[in-house]
C-alpha cells in the first residue's frame, strides 16, 4: 500500500532575484515521499514548488491541502504500479483509473514525479532516457534584471561560460536601459551568434506593447514571451502584427481540458509555447500541450518554475522525452545557496547529468543518512 508524507523547505537566492513583478528573496518548496509499505526504506520524491502570483494554489492554505492530499492517498489503499513505465499515457491512465487527477498543477506534478521515482527505485530517476545516459540538454542562459552594470556583467559571464542563447527579462526597468543591454550584446558578440530571447511577464501595457516591440526588433530578437497580461482581447491581433515571434506562458495558466487548450492555441495562434510543468498541469498537462502544438505547428520549450534540484531533475529528464534540440530553460541549479548537491551541472549551455555524482537531501531528511544514489543499470 502506498503512503506519502509532506516535508517543507525554503530556499534562499544567492543573489538579488527580480522580475518584472518584483524582487524575490526566497522559494518554499514542499516534498511530497511517497513509499510502498512493503519497502518504506525506498522511497520516491517530488516537489510541489508553486510560484507566488502565477500559481492557483499558492498561499497558506496549500499546506493544508497537501496533508488532506497525503491523507486521501493512504485511504485510497493504492498499489505500486507495476514497474517499468516508459511513457506519459501509462502515467496518465494510472490517475484516470485511481481518479487522482489534482486541480493543483504543483501538486499534480509533485505526485507524478514521486511516483516514477519510486516506480524506478527511488534513486531520483524519473524515466531512464538519454538524459541520464550522458546526453545533455541544450540550455538558455537566464539574465536576471538588475541595474544596467548588474545586467552586463552576467550577459558577460553567460557567453564566457558558453551559453549561445540568452533570455533576458524586460519590461520592469527602463525601456531605454533594457535597449541599451540588447544593444550592447549585438555590438561585442556580433561574431558569436547569440541568440536573444525576451521575457516580459505581461508588463507591457496594451496601448505600447506593439510600439515597442517593433522598437525591439532591430535587435534580432528570437521570440518575446508574453508582452502583455494573460487573457486581454489585444493578445490575437498582437500574435498576429507582431515583427518578432511570441511565445505563451502565463496564457496557459488554468487552461486544463484539451479542447481548451486547442481552441486557445487555433484562436491566438502563438509562434511559441514555453511550458512550466509546475503551473501547466504537471507532466501529463504538459504533454498534452506539446502533442496540441506538434499538431498545429507551433514551436515549444520547457522551463522550470525555480524549483529546487529535485523538480529540475525531473523536469529535465521529462525533456528528454521528446526529440528536441531547441534550448530549455532548465539553467537555474545555481540560484540557491542552499540547494540540494546532485548530478545535475550547468556547464557550456547544456545541462549535464553526471551519473557518478550523489543525492544529499540531509537538510530535507536530517535523520537520515546521506543518500549515496548513483545510476544502476
Amino acid at each position: 500500500m502506498l503512503s506519502a508524507s509532506i516535508h517543507k523547505q525554503v530556499f534562499q537566492f544567492a543573489f538579488a532575484a527580480r522580475t518584472s513583478r518584483g524582487p524575490m528573496l526566497d522559494k518554499t518548496s514542499w516534498f511530497i515521499r511517497l513509499w510502498d509499505d512493503a519497502r518504506p526504506e525506498v522511497y520516491g520524491l517530488g516537489e510541489c514548488g508553486p510560484l507566488a502570483i502565477l500559481s492557483k494554489e499558492h498561499g497558506p492554505e496549500l499546506e493544508v491541502v497537501l496533508n488532506e492530499f497525503a491523507s486521501d492517498l493512504q485511504s485510497k489503499k493504492l498499489s505500486l504500479p507495476i514497474q517499468g513505465w516508459t511513457n506519459i499515457l501509462e502515467l496518465r491512465d494510472f490517475f484516470i483509473l485511481n481518479t487522482i487527477h489534482q486541480k493543483y498543477s504543483s501538486i499534480q506534478l509533485a505526485f507524478e514525479t514521486a511516483l516514477l521515482d519510486l516506480i524506478n527505485g527511488g534513486t531520483r530517476i524519473i524515466f531512464r532516457n538519454r538524459f541520464i545516459s550522458q546526453t545533455p540538454i541544450p540550455i538558455n542562459g537566464l539574465v536576471w534584471m538588475g541595474g544596467l552594470d548588474f545586467m552586463l556583467q552576467q550577459v558577460e559571464i553567460k557567453i564566457r561560460d558558453g551559453y549561445r542563447c540568452v533570455k533576458l527579462k524586460v519590461g520592469g526597468l527602463d525601456f531605454e536601459k533594457e535597449c541599451d543591454v540588447l544593444q550592447y550584446i549585438r555590438r561585442k558578440y556580433f561574431r558569436e551568434n547569440i541568440e536573444i530571447r525576451l521575457d516580459a511577464n505581461g508588463a507591457f501595457k496594451k496601448e505600447e506593447a506593439l510600439q515597442k516591440i517593433h522598437s525591439l526588433k532591430r535587435f534580432q530578437v528570437h521570440s518575446i514571451e508574453q508582452p502583455i497580461k494573460p487573457g486581454l482581447p489585444e493578445m490575437e491581433q498582437l500574435c498576429l502584427e507582431s515583427p518578432i515571434p511570441i511565445a505563451f506562458d502565463e496564457e496557459l495558466i488554468g487552461i486544463d481540458t484539451a479542447i481548451q487548450k486547442e481552441e486557445l492555441l487555433k484562436k491566438l495562434k502563438p509562434q511559441f509555447i514555453i511550458l512550466k510543468p509546475t503551473l501547466h498541469g504537471g507532466l501529463i498537462g504538459c504533454d498534452e500541450w506539446i502533442q496540441l502544438a506538434q499538431k498545429l505547428n507551433i514551436g515549444w520549450w520547457i522551463t522550470s518554475a525555480l524549483e529546487s534540484n529535485i523538480g529540475l531533475n525531473a523536469i529535465a529528464q521529462f525533456t528528454s522525452q521528446y526529440t528536441t534540440n531547441i534550448p530549455h530553460g532548465l539553467g537555474t541549479g545555481q540560484i540557491y545557496t542552499n540547494n540540494f548537491s546532485s548530478p545535475l551541472l550547468a556547464k557550456k549551455g547544456f545541462l549535464h547529468y553526471q551519473s557518478n555524482e550523489t543525492w544529499d537531501l540531509t537538510s530535507l531528511f536530517p535523520d537520515e543518512a546521506v543518500e549515496s544514489l548513483y545510476l544502476k543499470d
